[in-house]
């Protein structure tokens, strides 16, 4: 039974999978996605329960890495369309649980600015989610300008989820790339933005990264040394790059995986907790690693004055204004 006590926390980082969807990535070679044994199971009401039980009051919900785009550019535009309407018809059938995060088709652009169009005028999806790298190319490549450009002049949240890095058989050494790769490529991709200019010149975008910053709390300043003193700081060879720390201070950041009793401080050590989230990574993180996860977030030492449930929820509310029309 649910702890009515406690504050609900909004989840940010849920995933779904629609047995279309999986069928399409194992069609694609997708076997063991990531490094990963296999594929989880997701199902609406079991994920409706353990909400309950964790204290959640709405999860938003995203399709994970590997992604909709499978080889294929026609697929992969059905395989977005697809999983789209799924997310909107689940959310439309618990508008108060569930929000989602529409996937896009990149690395077509044009594509992806057709889905996006959709997902936020027909399906009023919460916002987009994109991996860090999208077969290779990294979000700091020109080639998505138009589509930056459009998410800027839309306010629209981009939920950046890691994926495996270029080349990782001679890096991830056999093992599960969830592990050590998707943290290193999320800074990775967030170095490529920020030395790009892409923080600078679109603004308005809401970009949101997962795992406690992963390593940039320990890196940002090492970003800034070279930009600062080694002379690293042109975007594209023109634009003068400002300072990254406070480039990468803008960004929001979600509690998934392991966030006390070392990361969560460290992130806050950094940036501040003003824009700090929940995120569990179910169904890809299992019920009982969750449940250990949620634990670890109420037994840790909480913010003066405050706890990090109602911090977190706090900060929700204020990146999808429409989350405080539910309480």
């Amino acid at each position: 039974m649910a702890d009515t006590t406690r504050t609900p926390l909004v989840d940010v980082h849920a995933h779904f999978l629609t047995e279309e969807y999986v069928r399409a990535a194992k069609d694609a070679g997708n076997i063991q996605p990531d490094g990963m044994a296999g594929w989880p199971t997701w199902h609406a009401d079991q994920h409706l329960e353990l909400m309950d039980q964790w204290g959640i009051s709405t999860s938003i919900l995203s399709i994970s890495s590997p992604g909709v785009w499978i080889g294929d550019a026609d697929q992969s535009r059905t395989l977005a369309r697809h999983v789209n309407d799924v997310a909107a018809e689940t959310r439309h059938a618990h508008p108060d649980r569930f929000g989602h995060f529409a996937s896009l088709p990149l690395p077509d652009v044009d594509a992806a600015l057709n889905e996006l169009e959709y997902a936020m005028d027909q399906l009023g999806a919460d916002g987009v989610i994109t991996e860090s790298n999208l077969h290779g190319v990294y979000l700091g490549d020109k080639r998505y300008e138009p589509l930056f450009a459009e998410l800027d002049r839309r306010r629209t949240p981009v939920f950046v989820h890691p994926t495996s890095p270029p080349n990782y058989e001679s890096v991830s050494l056999g093992r599960p790339r969830p592990m050590l790769e998707f943290i290193f490529d999320a800074t990775r991709t967030v170095s490529d933005l920020v030395f790009s200019g892409r923080l600078q010149r679109y603004p308005d975008i809401p970009w949101v990264f997962t795992h406690g910053g992963g390593t940039l709390p320990l890196l940002t300043q090492r970003m800034e040394l070279f930009r600062s003193v080694f002379g690293g700081g042109s975007a594209d060879g023109a634009d003068s790059v400002g300072p990254i720390p406070e480039q990468v201070g803008r960004l929001w950041f979600d509690m998934a995986g392991t966030p006390f009793p070392y990361q969560i401080p460290a992130l806050t050590a950094a940036f501040g907790s003003d824009r700090v989230l929940y995120g569990s990574d179910y169904c890809w993180t299992p019920a009982s690693g969750t449940t250990f996860q949620v634990d670890s977030v109420d037994a840790a030492p909480q913010p003066d004055g405050d706890t990090w449930r109602a911090l977190t929820t706090r900060n929700a509310k204020r990146l999808f204004p429409r989350l405080g029309d539910l309480t």
